[in-house]
């Protein structure tokens, strides 16, 4: 299973950016899939996640109202749509995926990805 993030960029606080990221291999609807980042001298941290069907979301308490994550399962692609950024938001973002057998399939996962894309540099100023 192959992930590549994109979509990131230099913006100023309270606009907007659409990170996407491309996932090839595997059975895409079987994958839990997330977004973690990680900023300037911080540990990685969970920021939003969505299950393999796409009918269960979670966020960080930090993005809930202004981030929205979504998967579309017939282009194999997932979304993260960032509105009202702010400086703290400045980080690098990875997208990756976590496999599910098929009762399992509704989990949103946090934690223990299994794959990872190569991450996408957000950089918003103040």
């Amino acid at each position: 299973v192959q992930l590549q993030a994109s979509g990131g960029g230099l913006v100023q606080a309270g606009e907007s950016l659409r990170l996407s990221c491309a996932v090839s291999g595997g059975p895409f609807n079987r994958y839990g899939l997330g977004w973690l980042r990680q900023a300037p001298g911080k540990g990685r941290e969970f920021v939003a996640a969505i299950n393999g069907p796409g009918s269960g979301t979670d966020y960080a308490d930090s993005v809930k109202g202004r981030f929205s994550i979504s998967r579309d399962n017939n282009k194999k692609i997932v979304y993260l749509q960032m509105n009202s950024l702010k400086p703290e938001d400045t980080a690098v973002y990875y997208c990756a995926a976590k496999y599910y057998i098929l009762s399992y399939r509704d989990t949103v996962p946090h934690e223990d990805y299994s794959y990872w894309g190569q991450g996408t540099q957000v950089t918003v100023s103040s």
